[in-house]
């Protein structure tokens, strides 16, 4: 899946290893964009997506189902997973963005911050007579199209000046560690609605559309998913490849089991959902929610 904004709930029906139970895969960095998980797949008779992940575990313990328990994985010692991180400040993207009609001027930098990345607009000048704002989005509308979302650094710039605006900056909530995803950087009207106001500058209209060019250092990570074939427990398929052919997604087949998935890509449960941030386990039913994605790529978790 390319990388929409919003991001699905992946919910596992239980497992614990090596006797403890393991709730997350991981308490920091940004989501992940939607490409790790999707809600619309049918779910076991173990499995929820609901946000009260404590009392739904309760009653599926509480209920009878058809599938019998499982027991917790084994795996061989595997190392914790990890991947290499940009050092702050660093520059992913950089350019100065002018409408075409020439109203509105301003510049723009993407930096790394920590594990996350924020954006930096500067000398902003308008001759428009509304607010403007700008964001990035994945897909690119058009100008004079309507925003019907408000996307990734979304940060209003400021009204009608002559005067270059001081520095500001917005963290870029939604994205990943690559966030090369985000194609475009879009500038609109922030206006409110108001009839003695041109359509062409009215609520929420585009007035600059402009290609990203990012330059994303390579990082480095001690997971590397190899397929090694479908069977009992993990019988789904490989959704998407990298450029070498290593698995980057799968789609969850009925009666997979964590632990299986686990070992067909020869990786550790706790990388599983060390990959998956929403991804949520309990109690000795390890069955795998139908038809929803796992994301398999260290680079874009």
């Amino acid at each position: 899946m390319h990388r929409g904004i919003a991001i699905g709930l992946v919910v596992v029906a239980a497992v614990g290893l090596s006797g403890c139970s393991l709730l997350r895969g991981d308490s920091g960095g940004v989501p992940a964009p939607s490409r790790s998980s999707s809600a619309t797949g049918t779910p076991s008779p173990s499995a929820s997506a609901t946000s009260d992940a404590d009392s739904e575990a309760e009653r599926l313990r509480e209920s009878a189902s058809p599938r019998p328990p499982t027991a917790e994985p084994t795996q061989a010692s595997m190392p914790a997973p990890t991947i290499s991180t940009i050092p702050d400040g660093t520059v992913l993207a950089e350019a100065d963005v002018t409408s075409p009609k020439g109203s509105v001027h301003f510049h723009y930098r993407v930096v790394a911050a920590g594990e996350s990345y924020e954006i930096e607009y500067s000398g902003f000048t308008s001759t428009l007579p509304v607010p403007v704002g700008v964001m990035l989005v994945d897909t690119a509308p058009a100008v004079g199209d309507g925003i019907t979302y408000r996307g990734v650094g979304d940060h209003l710039l400021g009204g009608p000046t002559s005067a270059p605006a001081a520095a500001a900056s917005a963290p870029l909530t939604g994205s990943s560690y690559d966030p090369s995803w985000l194609g475009s950087i879009v500038t609109y009207s922030d206006a409110t609605s108001d009839p003695s106001i041109p359509v062409e500058i009215g609520p929420g209209k585009v007035l600059a559309v402009n290609s990203v060019r990012w330059s994303v250092p390579t990082r480095t990570t001690n997971v590397h998913p190899v397929d090694g074939g479908a069977r009992s427990g993990a019988s789904g398929a490989v959704t998407a490849t990298s450029s070498s052919g290593a698995p980057t997604s799968y789609e969850i087949a009925p009666d997979d089991l964590i632990g299986d998935v686990a070992a067909r890509f020869g990786i550790s449960v706790e990388a599983v959902i060390w990959l998956n941030h929403d991804l949520r386990v309990y109690g000795q039913q390890q069955y795998l929610y139908e038809g929803t994605t796992l994301n398999l790529d260290p680079i874009r978790r």
